[in-house]
């Protein structure tokens, strides 16, 4: 065998060497992004669960708040027309 035939068949099996392990860690780290990606849908889920949460809450709090606001106007309406 000569050495230019040896140089290129070891390239070649150099080559095919690298492009199948290059294929497999291409593969495993999209394998990985996936399941990252699963995790941050499930993590934006629970966000905004608890931001429709806290929305609702503050809507309440707001609600009491005018509601609260309404009564001691109208005692204090109340109030000034006894004097």
């Amino acid at each position: 065998m000569s050495t230019i035939s040896k140089v290129t068949l070891g390239f070649a099996v150099v080559f095919t060497v690298s492009t199948v392990a290059g294929v497999h860690l291409k593969q495993q780290y999209d394998r990985q992004r996936l399941r990252e990606g699963v995790y941050r849908d499930i993590e934006r889920q629970e966000r905004k669960a608890e931001n429709l949460r806290r929305l609702q809450e503050q809507a309440e709090l707001s609600r009491i708040l005018e509601a609260e606001r309404q009564l001691q106007l109208a005692e204090q309406d109340g109030d000034t027309s006894k004097h």
